[in-house]
Protein backbone atom coordinates (compact mmCIF):
# COMPACT_ATOMS: atom_id res chain seq x y z
CA UNK A 1 0.00 0.00 0.00
CA UNK A 2 2.88 2.37 0.65
CA UNK A 3 4.03 2.05 -2.95
CA UNK A 4 0.52 2.84 -4.24
CA UNK A 5 0.32 5.84 -1.88
CA UNK A 6 3.73 7.02 -3.11
CA UNK A 7 2.63 6.65 -6.75
CA UNK A 8 -0.61 8.59 -6.20
CA UNK A 9 0.55 11.28 -3.80
CA UNK A 10 4.29 11.31 -3.17
CA UNK A 11 4.04 14.55 -1.19
CA UNK A 12 1.26 13.30 1.11
CA UNK A 13 1.89 12.29 4.70
CA UNK A 14 1.73 8.53 5.16
CA UNK A 15 0.72 7.02 8.47
CA UNK A 16 1.24 3.31 9.17
CA UNK A 17 -1.68 2.07 11.28
CA UNK A 18 -0.93 -1.66 11.26
CA UNK A 19 -3.19 -4.57 10.47
CA UNK A 20 -6.80 -4.11 11.45
CA UNK A 21 -9.05 -6.88 12.83
CA UNK A 22 -10.11 -9.24 10.07
CA UNK A 23 -7.66 -7.78 7.55
CA UNK A 24 -5.57 -10.26 5.54
CA UNK A 25 -1.84 -9.88 5.06
CA UNK A 26 -1.85 -12.23 2.06
CA UNK A 27 -4.60 -13.38 -0.28
CA UNK A 28 -4.96 -17.18 -0.56
CA UNK A 29 -5.38 -17.91 -4.26
CA UNK A 30 -4.95 -21.69 -4.38
CA UNK A 31 -5.86 -23.70 -1.29
CA UNK A 32 -4.60 -27.20 -0.51
CA UNK A 33 -8.05 -28.59 -1.33
CA UNK A 34 -7.83 -26.89 -4.76
CA UNK A 35 -4.57 -28.75 -5.46
CA UNK A 36 -6.50 -31.83 -6.61
CA UNK A 37 -7.77 -29.84 -9.63
CA UNK A 38 -4.85 -27.42 -10.18
CA UNK A 39 -2.46 -27.45 -13.12
CA UNK A 40 0.66 -25.41 -13.76
CA UNK A 41 0.79 -23.84 -17.22
CA UNK A 42 4.22 -22.32 -16.67
CA UNK A 43 3.25 -18.67 -16.39
CA UNK A 44 -0.18 -19.34 -14.85
CA UNK A 45 -2.06 -21.84 -12.70
CA UNK A 46 -5.50 -23.08 -13.60
CA UNK A 47 -8.02 -24.70 -11.26
CA UNK A 48 -10.24 -26.93 -13.36
CA UNK A 49 -13.79 -27.94 -12.54
CA UNK A 50 -14.55 -31.64 -12.20
CA UNK A 51 -14.70 -32.88 -15.79
CA UNK A 52 -14.63 -36.01 -17.94
CA UNK A 53 -11.26 -37.74 -18.28
CA UNK A 54 -11.12 -37.22 -22.05
CA UNK A 55 -11.59 -33.46 -21.62
CA UNK A 56 -8.86 -33.38 -18.99
CA UNK A 57 -6.46 -35.33 -21.21
CA UNK A 58 -7.16 -32.95 -24.09
CA UNK A 59 -6.53 -29.92 -21.86
CA UNK A 60 -3.25 -31.35 -20.52
CA UNK A 61 -2.07 -32.16 -24.04
CA UNK A 62 -3.14 -28.86 -25.58
CA UNK A 63 -1.58 -26.61 -22.93
CA UNK A 64 1.27 -28.86 -21.75
CA UNK A 65 -0.28 -28.60 -18.29
CA UNK A 66 1.56 -30.10 -15.33
CA UNK A 67 -0.38 -31.35 -12.30
CA UNK A 68 0.71 -29.62 -9.08
CA UNK A 69 1.61 -31.70 -6.04
CA UNK A 70 -1.19 -32.75 -3.71
CA UNK A 71 -1.40 -30.16 -0.91
CA UNK A 72 0.10 -27.38 -3.07
CA UNK A 73 -0.94 -23.85 -2.05
CA UNK A 74 -0.33 -20.41 -3.50
CA UNK A 75 -0.84 -17.03 -1.86
CA UNK A 76 0.17 -13.45 -2.57
CA UNK A 77 3.10 -13.73 -0.15
CA UNK A 78 4.76 -16.16 -2.56
CA UNK A 79 4.72 -13.64 -5.42
CA UNK A 80 8.19 -12.90 -6.80
CA UNK A 81 7.25 -10.10 -9.21
CA UNK A 82 6.49 -6.67 -7.76
CA UNK A 83 5.72 -3.39 -9.54
CA UNK A 84 7.97 -0.43 -8.77
CA UNK A 85 6.53 2.97 -7.82
CA UNK A 86 7.36 4.17 -11.35
CA UNK A 87 5.52 1.22 -12.92
CA UNK A 88 2.51 1.90 -10.67
CA UNK A 89 2.52 5.58 -11.70
CA UNK A 90 2.58 4.57 -15.36
CA UNK A 91 -0.32 2.11 -14.95
CA UNK A 92 -2.37 4.65 -13.01
CA UNK A 93 -1.74 7.38 -15.61
CA UNK A 94 -2.70 5.02 -18.41
CA UNK A 95 -5.85 3.58 -16.80
CA UNK A 96 -7.35 6.24 -14.53
CA UNK A 97 -9.11 9.13 -16.22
Amino acid sequence: MLDVAEAIGPECEKKIVGIRPGEKVHEEMITSSDSFFTYDLGKYYVILPFTHDWMLEEFISRFNAQKVAEGFTYNSGQNTEWLSVEQLKSLIAKNVK
